[in-house]
């Protein structure tokens, strides 16, 4: 039996990364023809997988990422792996799964419109050129044979700026779990939810779901809505500078319209009292909350740097704007607003488009790329 190799630094258990990784382990673990090897610093035990933890002394995150790189590498090459598949940028994998985009890319996202402050700050950054140094040694690495991109966004990111051949990238979606992401169950709190944090039942409500309040753009989130008096925003997740974010809406005059409500274990609730969803993110290589929101049956409002606005249907499942455009965030609100007749329509035209995009068939397409990578080896020697 082959021996498959899966890389991944630490476990987050809200990480979309390891939920990928997860569920390729679960299906290996009842099959699949393949004996898998799970490479990490840490992770949480899974019965029936075998786990090499790895854990170099380090100080500081270049140390931390390269001592982990190295560490991983001598792992696989003792183990005789046949196929590695990365989800860390660590050059000499077979497979490169892009979860995370392309680094030189979300820099380059989060740079446009800064201060040259910002912008020296950025650069005197030594992970910074440590990572797209060690991106770039990667992705023109003789071993790279493929790369999962999870959306055409990043797949394009890849080959235009890496010169990666376009076959060689596959774009795998992420999957959703549309059973559990379902608008019944999203919608049975919904009047209880709307009662606890003040806000009317006929009230028109966008949500935020994410961590990273800078990069998924909740500032663009709070000025879309300020010209839009009847609008309210819940925000779902935690970020270090949340004060900042709640004066900001206390200076556009709408503090009395947003309601933090800080990271929750289960977000289906919040899908459920919201009536759409809005992420104005710099960059997002896909967005699993895109996915979510649209199989609990909401019209999503997002930007043209997020992988999962290839899923919409512009005025018909959702509306893109570019990420800084505060004029087109503030018009796709109206057009929104503008739609609430069709609300119910929109939800369930979105949640039919995210319905194919399970995580068992996320699973199989990557199983199919294994076997193929190893016949292809096989056929060579």
């Amino acid at each position: 039996m082959k021996r498959l190799a899966i890389v991944r630094q630490k476990y987050n258990p809200a990480g979309g990364a390891e939920r990928i990784v997860s569920a390729i382990l679960r299906q290996l673990r009842g099959g699949g023809g393949l004996r898998p090897l799970l490479i990490t610093r840490n992770w949480e035990a899974v019965d029936g997988i075998e786990a090499a933890r790895v854990k170099p002394f380090y100080l500081g995150s270049v140390w931390r990422d390269w001592g982990f790189a190295r560490a991983a590498r001598r792992a696989w090459r003792e183990a005789g792996a046949d196929l590695v598949q990365s989800h860390e940028r660590i050059p000499g994998c077979d497979i490169f799964r892009a979860g995370d985009g392309v680094h030189a890319a979300w820099l380059e996202a989060r740079l446009e419109g800064k201060t040259w402050l910002a912008r020296l700050a950025t650069f005197c950054n030594p992970y910074h050129h440590y990572m797209l140094r060690t991106e770039r040694a990667m992705f023109l690495h003789p071993s790279l044979r493929a790369v999962i991109c999870n959306s055409e966004l990043v797949r394009n990111d890849v080959t235009r700026r890496f010169g990666v051949p376009a076959a060689r990238c596959e774009v795998i979606y992420n999957g959703v779990d549309s059973a559990f992401f379902h608008p019944r169950e999203a919608r049975r709190t919904r009047a209880e939810l709307r009662e606890r944090y003040g806000i009317e039942q006929d009230a028109p409500v966008l949500v935020y779901v994410g961590s990273g309040f800078e990069r998924k753009g909740v500032a663009q989130a709070l000025n879309a809505i300020a010209a839009h008096p009847s609008v309210l925003l819940v925000v779902v997740g935690g970020d270090k500078k949340l004060a900042r974010y709640r004066r900001l809406a206390e200076t556009l005059g709408i503090g009395g319209r947003v309601r933090f409500v800080g990271p929750q274990r289960d977000v289906r609730g919040f899908y459920g009292m919201a009536d759409g969803f809005i992420l104005p993110t710099l960059y997002e290589p896909f967005g699993s909350v895109v996915a979510e929101a649209m199989a609990c049956g909401l019209p999503v409002l997002t930007s043209a740097r997020c992988g999962g606005a290839e899923l919409l249907e512009e005025g018909e499942t959702g509306w893109v704007a570019p990420a800084l455009d505060a004029g087109h965030w503030q018009r796709n609100v109206a057009s929104w607003l503008a739609s609430r007749g069709r609300w119910s329509e929109m939800g369930d035209r979105a949640r039919a488009r995210v319905e194919a995009l399970s995580e068992e068939s996320m699973v199989a397409q990557m199983l199919a790329l294994y076997r193929r990578l190893l016949s292809e080896r096989e056929g060579r020697r």
